[in-house]
């Protein structure tokens, strides 16, 4: 089902403190993703594509704050970005980061919402 929240992305003025206090708060799993500057953060356990086992969890990823996600965002699943975006657009909203690929993993791409929040859209590789 399209619409789900499916990951969640944690800016750090400092990544590698960010990365210590989770790990000793909550006990997650942060590692570093091969080839970028990109944290992944398991909260849950994972199958081997890293999708959570468990009904209605998700996990995250820890990264530099820049523009435009200063504060946390979340990921919403879409079958297509594109589409989306035009919808989005049309109900009055901005696109503020258009859609780039993720490694193999799939797209991303950021929207701000009526209340000013940058929110992210996910689409997976594997419906290409």
């Amino acid at each position: 089902m399209p619409g789900k929240v499916v990951h969640f992305e944690i800016p750090a003025d400092n990544v590698e403190r960010a990365k210590t206090f989770y790990v000793k708060a909550f006990g997650w799993e942060i590692n570093q993703y091969p080839g970028m500057q990109y944290q992944m953060v398991g909260t849950t356990p994972s199958n081997q594509q890293g999708m959570p086992t468990e009904p209605g969890a998700i996990n995250g990823g820890i990264t530099k704050r820049q523009d435009p996600n200063k504060n946390i965002v979340i990921g919403i699943d879409v079958p297509d970005i594109e589409a989306t975006l035009r919808n989005i657009e049309k109900l009055g909203r901005k696109t503020v980061k258009k859609k780039e690929p993720v490694a193999h993993m799939g797209f991303t791409a950021y929207f701000k919402d009526p209340e000013g929040n940058i929110v992210g859209l996910w689409q997976s590789a594997r419906r290409m």
